[in-house]
């Protein structure tokens, strides 16, 4: 052992404990945000069969006094769907090491249906359950080789094998591993490694009481330490105190103190790097959960709605309601994990999830990679969960840091603000989000009062035929896109018209014009359009053509885009929509719109667009595979460029409605943003461009009414339009309707205890007694497609 690592031990063991904790708590909760995570499990007792005979254990037990030597098919399934239906995630297949060495009952049962070894029936449980239910398997097998490892990866987003502990004592005769093989120190060293090989995240730990040294627990900490540092694979290391069971050999065992307890939680948090979690079993603890948290873990592991810890029978799990108000009190709120980390699941490299175990780990995610927080998405026909009163929900109060309120400070006095800042904002949970929505509405109101404005509009979409291959648009229809609900069309240029003289006839001030990218248009067709509408109805607003568009218009003529900008102009072209945003960073738009326009592109046509005079509206496109990090990045870019110019009328953030997206479809996208994301989206826009851009809209289409309502008390002042014959949304499979009447505008302004008024296209606003008040829509059907 190096001399570093014996002082290191000698430091841990003889500091105060005070020191100690406090030592891991600095470096916990600089590691990350304020949370405690947990997943939300089910637990599948595949077998309780085991080649060892570990002195303290009450889980394995022999043939004989069980019914079968394996759960069957249908009993995993049973316990499984009843998991899913109360809201787990994971699915965690727990047994003894291989017990087809031990029992001929296990081999003869594997035999009679086709298995060879338990793993490979571990292997096609698992997979049952992926398939059939959408729980993520979390596989604790025992001591398995790299090949075993290998076969999981498809089925299994992560594994678990306990080290337990490295002293090679505990295998003598009248010691607590005697007689178990598996339990080798050398033996899970090796297993942990060829997990790591094979790429495959790990759950560890260490179980201390049940007859180690001091120092030897802190010497299998560092053996972790070790292996992570090779392979970087482990997400959490559990630190379980031993407690005594009855009908057991240790039933008589003292249990850990605890101070040696807390000394060694508090030493894990020291010696295992800052990506490695500190886990603590919150069933077997219940009496010291605050002490637990205070001596520096951050994770509770899984917890059960369903199924007991069939490890542990005689310890109940806690309410998820009492861990959630203790981690509450002290800043840490509780938040759903999946069983597999984060750091895995957000990032760009394909080496830790397979390709098989993606869409399935895409659909349970949000952009941070932690577990989605209800089953709400953007376009459905639930209600949102939340209200104007409670946007966030039910939060529960508790402490924020000074370090989020200097952030909140900065912003409001009108402060640019670090990529690191703005993601801060994103990750806030429980009160410290309440802080930050809160703030979010103190500078609404700020910048444009109580009113929340609307315009009266209508949407042409004139052609749905794309050559680009936007890999989230069920709004195009090429050849290899067609079959979801629309077919191909092509607007003419009388058609335009009549819809625009149709509109005006229902008080309409704005027309709003786009479409796919159609491979005979040129910059004439945009220009035609544009007169149409104008010739038709001379006083209506023509909101029309994003950046791409623009693009293929200037290039088709071999004009610059200023000159091109120019031209639409004079042909009364009023403002531009600032569509086709999606993420305004380049390592997304690779993946999801490759063909499409480069963000500084994008960026360079708004700024024409404003340096010629016309204005724009900027918007963002979220909850696919984007993270919080591009979102900073994205408002940044905007914010900038608005100082520049000021051109940006508003801000719309347009969450990803998923049900038809192909990538979805393909099982490459989340689906969508969660709630909090959607609400928080609008909340840090607000805060990230105050000062710079005052209005921020929300789309009803997507979040349905009543949660445009709760958004309206997290920065927003804007509802958009009404929106007659919205059709890009609906492809998309959004269920929240083409149209909306002011009436239920209002209602959704009332809701949030604030007026209506009505706006034009640039923000100017309507007496109250004129059109908003004659303005309704038309009788279902009237209104052409």
């Amino acid at each position: 052992m190096a001399h570093a690592d014996h002082e290191l031990i000698n430091r841990l063991l003889n500091s105060p404990l005070e020191a100690v904790l406090a030592e891991a708590r600095g470096i916990r909760d600089e590691r990350g945000p304020a949370r405690m995570t947990y997943s939300p499990k089910v637990f599948i007792p595949l077998t309780r069969l085991c080649a060892d005979v570990c002195h303290y254990c009450s889980f394995a037990t022999t043939p004989s006094r069980l019914l079968a030597p394996y759960m069957s098919e249908a009993e995993v399934l049973d316990v499984a769907r009843a998991g899913a239906a109360a809201g787990c995630k994971e699915a965690l297949f727990t047994l003894g090491d291989a017990p087809e060495r031990r029992y001929a009952a296990a081999r003869e049962w594997l035999t009679e249906r086709g298995f060879t070894r338990t793993i490979d029936y571990v292997r096609h449980c698992a997979e049952l359950v992926l398939r059939e239910t959408g729980l993520l398997p979390h596989v604790n097998a025992g001591v398995l080789e790299q090949a075993d490892y290998d076969m999981l990866r498809p089925v299994a987003a992560s594994c678990g094998l306990m080290l337990e502990s490295t002293s090679e004592r505990l295998l003598e005769k009248g010691q607590s591993h005697h007689g178990s093989p598996d339990k080798v120190p050398a033996v899970r060293i090796a297993s942990l490694e060829a997990a790591g090989r094979a790429k495959v995240p790990m759950t560890t730990g260490i179980l201390i009481g049940i007859g180690e040294t001091a120092e030897e627990r802190i010497e299998a900490l560092l053996a972790l330490r070790d292996i992570h540092a090779a392979h970087g694979h482990l997400q959490e290391v559990i630190v379980q105190n031993f407690c005594p069971k009855p009908g057991t050999r240790m039933a008589e065992a003292p249990e850990p103190s605890d101070a040696d307890f807390l000394r060694v939680i508090a030493s894990a948090r020291i010696v295992l790097p800052d990506d490695v979690s500190v886990q603590a079993p919150p069933n077997l603890n219940g009496e010291r959960l605050v002490e637990l948290i205070e001596a520096g873990i951050d994770d509770w592991g899984g917890i059960s709605p369903v199924t007991l810890d069939h490890v542990n029978p005689e310890a109940h799990w806690p309410e998820i309601a009492v861990l959630e108000e203790v981690c509450a009190s002290l800043g840490r709120p509780l938040v759903e994990r999946l069983t597999v980390y984060p750091r895995f699941v957000a990032t760009d490299d394909a080496t830790w999830i397979d390709a098989k175990l993606k869409p399935a780990i895409l659909k349970l995610s949000d952009a941070e990679g932690l577990a989605r927080d209800s089953r709400w998405s953007p376009g459905v026909a639930d209600h949102a969960p939340a209200t104007p009163q409670q946007p966030l929900g039910c939060v529960l109060p508790g402490p924020t840091a000074p370090a989020l309120h200097r952030i909140l400070d900065r912003a409001a006095n009108g402060n640019e603000l670090l990529v690191d800042d703005v993601v801060a904002l994103f990750t806030t949970r429980g009160a410290a989000a309440q802080a930050v929505v809160a703030a979010a509405d103190t500078l609404r109101r700020q910048a444009k009062g109580d009113e929340v404005t609307f315009v009266v509009n209508r949407n042409i979409n004139y052609t749905n035929i794309c050559t680009h291959s936007c890999s989230f648009c069920a709004f195009s229809k090429t050849s290899s896109k067609a079959g979801f609900r629309d077919k191909p069309y092509n607007l003419d240029l009388a058609e335009i018209a009549d819809r625009a003289r149709e509109a005006v006839a229902k008080g309409a001030t704005e027309v709003c014009l786009q479409g796919g990218i159609h491979p005979s248009y040129t910059g004439e067709t945009y220009r035609s359009i544009v007169r149409a509408v104008k010739d038709a109805c001379p006083h209506l607003h023509v909101h029309a053509f994003s950046p791409l568009e623009v693009t293929q218009g200037a290039q088709t003529l071999g004009m610059s885009i200023a000159d091109y900008l120019r031209m639409l102009k004079d042909e009364g072209l009023g403002s531009l929509p600032g569509t086709a945003a999606e993420i305004l960073h380049d390592d997304i738009r690779a993946q999801i719109c490759p063909d499409k326009l480069t963000t500084a592109q994008w960026l360079g046509v708004c700024r024409d667009a404003h340096l010629v005079g016309i204005p724009t509206t900027s918007t963002i496109m979220y909850g696919h595979l984007e993270r919080t990090e591009h979102w900073a990045h994205h408002l940044l870019a905007l914010r900038r460029l608005q100082q520049e110019t000021g051109g940006f009328t508003e801000f719309v953030p347009l969450p990803l409605v998923h049900m038809e997206a192909p990538f979805y479809r393909k099982g490459q996208s989340r689906k969508g943003p969660t709630w909090r994301e959607a609400l928080m989206m609008h909340a840090v826009a607000r805060i990230v461009l105050f000062g710079q851009i005052d209005s921020i809209q929300c789309s009803w289409v997507k979040l349905g009414a009543d949660g445009a309502a709760a958004v309206l008390a997290a920065g927003a002042n804007d509802l958009g339009g009404v929106l007659m014959n919205e059709s890009i949304s609906r492809a998309a499979g959004a269920s929240h309707g083409q149209e909306i009447g002011v009436p239920e505008l209002r209602a959704a302004a009332a809701s949030a205890g604030r007026p209506l008024r009505q706006r034009t296209t640039l923000y100017t606003l309507f007496d109250r007694t004129e059109s908003e008040l004659a303005y309704t829509l038309a009788s279902p059907g009237a209104m052409r497609r």
